[in-house]
């Protein structure tokens, strides 16, 4: 009897002590998020040129010089 009482004993202690405290809410650091502030690159300015260069290409090439009556 004595050695379950000196173990309920040293159980008590030991669960008492583990629980001193409370609870305590984990503390999650949050890690700052960097924004790219430059202003996205577009091509822009060659889509107009290279627009206009491919409809002078293909007036040239759907041009007809050849006349009807040299048959």
């Amino acid at each position: 009897m004595t050695k379950f009482t000196t173990f309920a004993l040293a159980l008590g202690f030991s669960a008492s002590s583990a629980l001193a405290g409370g609870y305590v809410a984990p503390v999650v650091e949050v890690e700052p998020v960097v924004v790219d502030t430059r202003p996205a690159s577009t091509n822009a300015g060659l889509v107009i040129p290279a627009l206009l260069l491919l409809g002078v290409i293909a007036a040239v090439a759907s041009d007809d010089d050849d006349d009807a009556s040299d048959t």
